[in-house]
């Protein structure tokens, strides 16, 4: 499957997670989707309109502030799912700095870690609103 193909069926995962969580999801799930389509349809807009000397920058300073949403929400909300989600989008921001720092050339290894680490966070997403859905989050102590 093609790179193109691949990034298409990420965007329209992304909105389907997305309605799926604000449906089914709690306060945290609605949220976190919210804030990974939001930071998905920046990218796609702002790697449009920039130039490519600022991309790498401007996706840092994206990962960073997903990642520090996702700690707050994991701060609040003390869901296992956003603890996930949070670590996943720190290796994201450690990709962008490594690769901004060195100066380096998106290559393979940039891509598929990329590609792994979005589908990771949309998929501790979808375990986040279905374990909500289900109510299998709650424990009587």
């Amino acid at each position: 499957m093609s790179g193109f193909y691949l990034h298409n069926l990420l965007r329209i995962a992304i909105v389907l997670v997305t309605a799926f969580a604000w449906f089914k999801g709690g306060p945290a799930e609605r949220i976190g989707a919210t804030v990974n389509l939001v930071g998905s349809l920046a990218v796609m807009f702002l790697v449009r309109a920039m130039q490519q000397e600022q991309i790498g920058l401007v996706l840092l300073g994206l990962d960073g502030a997903l990642g520090l949403v996702f700690l707050a929400l994991a701060v609040r909300y003390t869901s296992l799912w956003l603890g996930g989600a949070m670590l996943l989008q720190a290796a994201q921001f450690s990709l962008h700095a490594y690769y901004l720092v060195l100066d380096r050339h998106v290559d393979l290894l940039f891509a598929v870690v990329n590609n792994v680490v979005s589908w990771g966070v949309l998929l501790a997403i979808l375990i986040g609103t279905l374990v909500t859905w289900r109510g299998l989050g709650k424990r009587e102590i």
